[in-house]
């Protein structure tokens, strides 16, 4: 059995940070392949069921409403659009759906509408993640008792870069909903942006407060920041490759149990970027052709990338009452198909 350690030192972190590539490849395979089939990659698919008009000022978001981004605010979906979504991503092989909406924090009559859809996914054989924004203890049990199985609520980066990136809430209110919600018995999807402008030692800084939270994240989203403009952070240099590839590893190497997830950013990266990321130990991705509001590999090309390099999906399976993601291969896609901080940024998501 892995031992999980919640008391990483920023040294340390850095210390795996600053290992030669290749050592760290092999060091971040190792412990890979000691949990999980290294040639399986659970598949999720998200949605916006609310588009659009958000409050807050998170300077990646092309959702805030304080930015000239040509977005345009968009009401809460119906239930039956928000079905019929679930059932093409199940179709295409994905095994969660996930759901996000751009609130600072929902309102009880948001959350019991947003439970509804819960339920009804539920029901279709999927396992359910929403990014909703900020939860009160009450909203997270009620997202538990409609059948929720995740929540994303993402850290976004260090706790010394967060306030150079949001103004309108403080890091410790992130920390608090994560709270909220393992106390509703939810699994955590909780990750964070890099190209942010941060330094390496803030992507440690990012890695190592996921790593010493009360437990790890089920899944923990590995964004690359897609600038949008009208946002602030349009026009930031671009991360090299590699260090991208050397945060993902060390995610692995810090919470070995944990799904690592390629999240935002994936439609900018070329196959052997997504291939080196399969190889440092990430084994999750969003499926389809846009995250939110900006662009994704379609589902063709994710199969082509996962046929190329033998790489089989993790479809859901049902035993008892309980739906969860095991690792099977998928004939129905092709054998290539079937974890957000406030829900408003596709920079921000995972689930």
């Amino acid at each position: 059995m892995t031992a999980l350690r919640h008391d990483w030192t920023r040294e340390e972190v850095l210390a795996l940070f600053d290992l030669p590539f290749a050592d760290l490849m092999h060091r971040a395979q190792q412990a890979h392949r000691a949990n999980f089939d290294a040639n399986a990659v659970q598949v999720s698919t998200l949605l916006s069921i609310k588009t659009g008009g958000c409050p807050e000022d998170c300077a990646y978001c092309p959702q805030s409403a304080r930015y000239a981004t040509g977005l345009k605010a968009e009401k809460l979906l119906s239930l039956d659009v928000v079905l019929d979504k679930a059932r093409q991503a199940k179709a295409a092989g994905a095994s969660r759906f996930c759901m996000g909406a751009a609130w600072r924090s929902p309102k009880d009559k948001d959350v019991a509408k947003v439970a509804e859809m819960v339920g009804a996914v539920k029901a279709l054989g999927l396992e359910t993640c929403a990014t909703l924004g900020m939860l009160q203890p009450e909203q997270a049990q009620a997202l538990k008792a409609a059948g929720l199985d995740y929540y994303n609520h993402n850290l976004d980066t260090a706790p010394e870069f967060y306030g150079d990136i949001v103004k309108t809430r403080e890091y410790q209110d992130r920390l608090d909903t994560l709270e909220h919600v393992r106390r509703a018995g939810l699994k955590t999807c909780c990750g964070g942006i890099v190209g942010m402008g941060e330094t390496r030692e803030q992507r440690a800084g990012l890695l190592q407060t996921l790593a010493n939270l009360p437990e790890h994240p089920t899944s923990v989203p590995i964004n690359r920041l897609v600038q949008v403009a009208g946002t602030p952070l349009a026009g930031t240099a671009l991360l090299d490759p590699f260090e991208f590839v050397r945060t993902v590893a060390v995610a692995r190497l810090l919470m070995p149990l944990s799904m690592v997830r390629l999240s935002a950013g994936r439609a900018e990266m070329n196959d052997e970027l997504q291939a080196l990321c399969f190889l440092a130990g990430a084994n999750s991705i969003f499926y389809g052709e846009k995250l939110l509001t900006t662009g994704n590999p379609d589902v063709e090309h994710d199969q082509a990338l996962f046929r190329r390099l033998g790489i089989h999906a993790m479809a859901v399976v049902e035993e008892s009452s309980t739906v969860h993601a095991d690792i099977v291969g998928s004939e129905a896609a092709g054998c290539a198909g079937g974890g957000c901080g406030g829900a408003c940024s596709d920079a921000e998501l995972a689930a």
